[in-house]
């Protein structure tokens, strides 16, 4: 018998992650040592306390059971908690909180619920890959919005034709950024709210790192701006705040009908989350936040002596201000491509093309901050002895260490880093 698949399977873009595995799978088979900076995934494990609660939780006959359909009270309460207590945001757990199989499944679902064929989605280039997913499930157009160096990686909304706005039914924005690693400013989301209203255009916040950010500068959740309710709903993860990836735990705040809407179509999927997994995880959000700081205190670290090394061989970029990624320009002469596949050929070392995000992402590759500072400092050296760079005098390198209660300010066209106390 034939088998003969849906349309939209066809339709669905080619997984960049899975691609990027095969080759880096095949540099290892070899018997090279390699050092992947190429994805996101979390190399430090989940802290011992929400593992002891999931242990304990799991021995429950309750949970045994099917859990309610919607999650558990428990869990959407400690999304509440956490956003009242990080953000100083008020949320209804019943009808504002949505629990989520990971955020990325409600990325998707929320595509399902909003979009027919041929409707529009506002997609930051470079994002996420899996924004695509979801609108080329539901056979929906992408509408890119450049991210670009000379805009602070915003999207500019003026650009955007009224042919595209009249026909877009939502947006999906994403920061701290993956992959550019920046943050946005308060003002940003008051302009996308006044956007958002005249066009009638739902925003989908991602905000899967926002517990991840430098120089003792807090990102702004989209939910603590006046109205952001009204427009639209952010999507959180406790995947990367509490190197949790595998437990598939996230939620979606905001806005009410889009929260029922969600909780709808889960209905139809899901008998949501193992019950203990939902306990572990309203522990994790409500327990103390102390292994929270300490894990961006490595991160920090980290990012600090990644950037030093690359300063010190003349590779100079913006130092990250949040997420656990570094975006850095790549050197003349090179795609993406070609510039990441030598990095894996010669060097041995992966970080994923930036046109792999979208075609703004060209001429940029993505590190992560996922390996320890010994580990980033032989990549870099690595690197070095490709001699595609022109080291630096040590005036021009110099990248002070972490400063508590100082501002960084840098300029990727004048090589010069300052700090300023305040």
């Amino acid at each position: 018998m034939r088998i003969q698949p849906a349309d939209m399977i066809d339709r669905l873009p080619t997984q960049f992650f899975a691609t990027l595995v095969a080759k880096v799978n095949k540099v290892i088979a070899q018997g090279h040592d390699v050092i992947n900076l190429g994805q996101g995934n979390p190399d430090l494990p989940t802290p011992p306390h929400i593992i002891e609660e999931l242990q304990a939780q799991a021995a429950q006959p309750l949970h045994h059971k099917y859990p309610p359909f919607q999650g558990r009270v428990e869990l959407k309460q400690a999304v509440a908690h956490w956003y009242k207590q990080e953000f100083d945001v008020d949320l209804d757990p019943e009808e504002e909180v949505a629990i989520l199989f990971g955020s990325k499944t409600g990325l998707v679902e929320i595509c399902q619920v909003l979009m027919n064929a041929g409707d529009v989605a506002l997609v930051p280039d470079p994002g996420y890959p899996d924004y695509w997913s979801g609108v080329a499930v539901v056979n929906g157009r992408m509408v890119m919005m450049p991210l670009k160096a000379e805009n602070d990686f915003l999207p500019d909304y003026s650009q955007l034709s009224q042919a595209d706005l009249d026909r877009a039914k939502l947006m999906f924005l994403n920061y701290p950024n993956n992959p550019t690693a920046v943050n946005a400013p308060l003002e940003f989301y008051e302009e996308t709210i006044r956007f958002a209203r005249k066009h009638e255009i739902v925003v989908c916040h991602d905000f899967a790192y926002g517990a991840i950010s430098y120089d003792g500068k807090k990102p702004v959740s989209f939910m603590q701006v006046p109205g952001a309710k009204e427009v639209g709903v952010e999507f959180y993860t406790l995947s990367k705040t509490y190197n949790m990836a595998g437990w598939r735990v996230g939620a979606m705040v905001g806005n009410r009908e889009l929260v029922r809407l969600i909780n709808l179509i889960q209905d139809h999927y899901f008998v949501s989350l193992f019950g203990a997994v939902q306990m572990a995880a309203a522990k994790a959000m409500t327990d103390s936040q102390q292994c929270v700081r300490d894990l961006v205190a490595v991160y920090e670290s980290r990012r600090n002596a990644l950037y030093s090394n690359l300063h010190g061989i003349g590779w100079q970029a913006p130092p990250s201000q949040g997420s656990f990624f570094a975006w850095l320009p790549v050197p003349s002469g090179f795609t993406s491509v070609e510039f990441s596949d030598l990095l894996l050929e010669k060097a041995h070392v992966v970080v994923a093309p930036g046109n792999g995000f979208g075609p703004t992402g060209e001429g940029y590759v993505r590190a992560a901050l996922l390996s320890n500072e010994e580990r980033l400092a032989e990549a870099v050296q690595r690197i070095e002895r490709l001699g595609l760079f022109t080291k630096t005098n040590k005036s021009e390198a110099i990248w002070p260490h972490y400063h508590t209660n100082g501002v960084w300010l840098f300029s990727s066209r004048i090589k010069i880093i300052l700090i300023i106390d305040r």
